[in-house]
Parts: C-alpha cells; sequence; structure tokens
C-alpha cells in the first residue's frame, strides 16, 4: 500500500466478527444517502450527500472477520477542481487480533495528500471511522449524521 493513503486504527473490545458487521452496516456510520447493498461481495452501492458527494462503490473484497474492500468506480466531488479525484481509488477495512483486543485499520488508498480534498477528507473520514464507525462497534449505535461536512 501506498504509505500517503489516508489511513487510521483504532481498537475495540468486540470480535473482529462483530467489527466486521458493523463495517457493513454502512448506513449505520456513514452519513447521506446509500443505495444497494453494502455486505456482500461483488454488489455496487453508491453514496450521495446532497449534490456536493457522489460515489459509487464495487466491493472486491469481502473477507468476514478479517477484511473488506470497496473499489470506488465513479466519484463526483463537487466540492474540488477535479471532481473525479475518488476514482479508482480504494477504500480498506482490516481486522485482526491485537493484544487481546481487535484492531480496525481504515486506508483510503489513492487518496493521498496531492489531492485537493486530501484535507477535507481527512477529517471527514476521521469523525465516520473514529467517531461514528467506532461507537457503532462499541455501543450498536453510530453518530452519522452528527458531523454535516462536504467532504465525506
Amino acid at each position: 500500500m501506498n504509505d500517503q493513503s489516508l489511513t487510521t486504527s483504532f481498537t475495540v473490545d468486540q470480535t473482529p466478527e462483530e467489527a466486521f458487521d458493523a463495517i457493513n452496516n454502512v448506513r449505520g456510520w456513514w452519513s447521506g444517502e446509500i443505495d444497494g447493498r453494502t455486505d456482500q461481495l461483488g454488489e455496487v452501492f453508491t453514496y450521495r450527500y446532497k449534490d456536493v458527494h457522489r460515489t459509487t462503490q464495487k466491493i472486491t473484497e469481502f473477507v468476514p472477520g478479517k477484511r473488506v474492500v470497496w473499489h470506488v468506480t465513479d466519484a463526483e466531488l463537487n466540492f474540488v477542481k477535479d471532481k473525479t479525484e475518488w476514482n479508482g481509488t480504494d477504500i480498506v477495512f482490516e481486522i485482526a487480533k491485537k493484544d487481546g483486543k481487535t484492531e480496525v485499520r481504515f486506508t483510503h488508498v489513492g487518496l493521498v495528500p496531492a489531492f485537493e480534498c486530501y484535507g477535507g477528507c481527512s477529517g471527514a473520514w476521521g469523525f465516520y471511522i473514529n467517531d461514528s464507525l467506532r461507537n457503532l462497534i462499541t455501543t450498536g449505535k453510530g453518530a452519522p449524521n452528527q458531523k454535516e461536512t462536504a467532504a465525506a
């Protein structure tokens, strides 16, 4: 993986399977409108936030309790000059047991500092992963709509 791609991780007491299930409950932690299935290999889903952000993801890896990869096949980010910055990037969730806990590592492969949206997208992903997704895993309730942002 590219070291410059956006990445963040956290650990929880829950099992890898519980983390995996929460990740795939995308509507439970990511705001906006999500159309399509988000819980099966080969499925395609779209994410839309108002008229600001629209992306289409294909689930290209789906290994229960271990790994999920979404390949961005189409993007329209209306808050940056190059609206297709996310095209061809991969959104990767890796899950592993670590020191008796479960580590969730998120990497948006290809989202690099040279991209105009890197700063805003970093902050938004940071919230959705480290706060909303973590809360969904640990308490069963995410907070997808607490951060109204155009970035993610």
